[in-house]
């Protein structure tokens, strides 16, 4: 993905406020004090069961570029967004505190602590519209996607929405798709840069393009072989499945379907290249697939997915609904204060936080938040927090084609810990509660 400047620098993926808080700060003698800050979500979207972590990696991506370089201290200083005392403090920049997290992959529920940053005031608040930017995107995104992979079971989901949103988010929901669990993109940026499967061969505009729909067929299996998948639905799909296996044999790798009544279309598909001897063609299917439709289709012969508008706009639910708060500071002798927002209907919960998944008989019970340790009896569980950046260095291993295979088996594995009523798409509570143990 390009940079917002010509710099390379990530530090103006921000919003105004945070660099006057700054500011403001820096007058108040507060800018130093030592804070920490917490991301998590009050509620899942409405009848969700689960949510999943996703955009950590991309986080530490941008972490690493997040410098105020010339470009961007001119422009503040041009436009008067703040003073000269804070340009200087920002063109010193670079984040040297820590930042805990629930793994990228991981499962998560109401009230789960999905990141803390530990630094000063300063450090820390300018880096919240970066991390909830990638983190609300990601997570919706992940979250709709896995509920669709859960729902298409053992058929895999591929991943086509790049034209419904813009070139940024494509790839970025690409990535977030395949820790959710789909098998590939289209998007080739995504591939390339994290190391995504990528697939794809014709639109209806390939065979408009030639005089005949024989003729768009033949150029096509000349081109890319036999294993390619023809795409059915330009005129009639009767007549096309016809002339593509009367091109291509019994061998022709597979059809795609795109339009019309999909269970039907594929039952009749299915039922054509058994009579044509063409029984090892697959068949994909695509046109606004979400979870619902990917449902019905569970009895029909498809073979596999391709999701594209649903998908990268989290399916109903285009923002995790995540926020950062401040719920702890220190004095300048170091000890803590739990600070929390009251706010009528926005509440936030003071404190460090530990958190466990409590674990009977290899299945999920609950998500035990400690505030801020766990008690010692509470019984058997996982750790769900891992350390993401200490004193400022990054671990790499979360960033990259790495981090996004290390993102996709957090996700199998922690899955695969929930009770069977997780995979329900009706509308329901959490899969599990999320019990909160104050000191």
């Amino acid at each position: 993905m390009s940079d917002l400047t010509r710099s390379g620098s990530t530090a103006f993926y921000t919003d105004q406020y945070e660099l006057t808080m700054v500011q403001a700060a820096l007058e108040s003698g507060a800018a130093h004090r030592r804070s920490l800050f917490e991301v998590f979500g009050r509620s899942l979207p409405a009848g969700r069961r689960y949510g999943v972590v996703a955009g950590t990696g991309r986080i530490l991506e941008m972490l690493r570029d997040f410098r105020f370089g010339d470009e961007e201290l001119s422009f503040l200083s041009r436009e008067q967004i703040v003073d000269s005392r804070t340009i200087d403090w920002l063109a010193d920049y670079s984040f040297s505190g820590s930042i805990r997290g629930y793994a990228e992959g991981e499962i998560y529920f109401p009230g789960s602590p999905l990141m803390t940053i530990e630094s000063t005031f300063a450090e820390g608040v300018i880096l919240e519209t970066l991390i909830l930017s990638a983190m609300n995107y990601d997570c919706a995104v992940a979250s709709a996607a896995s509920r669709m992979a859960q729902a298409a079971g053992d058929r895999p989901c591929a991943e086509m929405g790049g034209r419904r949103t813009n070139e940024h988010a494509a790839v970025a929901a690409a990535r977030a798709a395949v820790i959710g669990g789909f098998a590939s993109t289209s998007n080739l940026a995504a591939g390339l840069r994290y190391g995504l499967r990528t697939i794809g061969t014709s639109a209806h505009s390939f065979t408009l393009l030639h005089d005949s729909e024989q003729e768009a067929f033949a150029a096509q299996l000349k081109s890319l072989g036999t294993d390619t998948t023809l795409l059915l639905d330009t005129y009639d799909v009767e007549e096309a499945l016809a002339t593509a296996v009367r091109l291509a044999g019994e061998n022709l790798g597979g059809v795609r379907i795109d339009s019309g009544d999909l269970v039907e279309q594929a039952s009749e598909v299915r039922a054509g290249l058994d009579r044509l001897g063409a029984h090892d063609t697959t068949i994909t299917v695509t046109s606004d697939l979400d979870e619902y439709a990917i449902a019905a289709l569970a009895a029909s012969p498809v073979d596999s997915y391709g999701v594209g508008t649903r998908v990268v706009t989290g399916s109903g639910a285009p923002a995790a609904g995540l926020v950062y708060k401040l719920v702890a500071r220190a004095d300048e002798s170091g000890a803590w204060t739990s600070v929390a927002k009251n706010s009528t209907g926005k509440p936030s919960r003071g404190g460090h936080k530990d958190a466990l998944r409590l674990i009977d008989g290899a299945i999920a019970v609950e998500e035990a938040v400690g505030i801020p340790t766990l008690p010692d009896d509470l019984g058997d569980g996982r750790s769900l927090t891992v350390d993401l950046v200490v004193d400022g260095e990054i671990d790499e291993s979360y960033i990259g084609a790495a981090g996004v295979t290390k993102a996709c088996a957090r996700h199998d594995e922690s899955l695969a810990e929930l009770p069977r009523s997780a995979r329900r798409m009706q509308d329901g509570e959490p899969a599990i509660p999320t019990v909160f143990y104050p000191k």
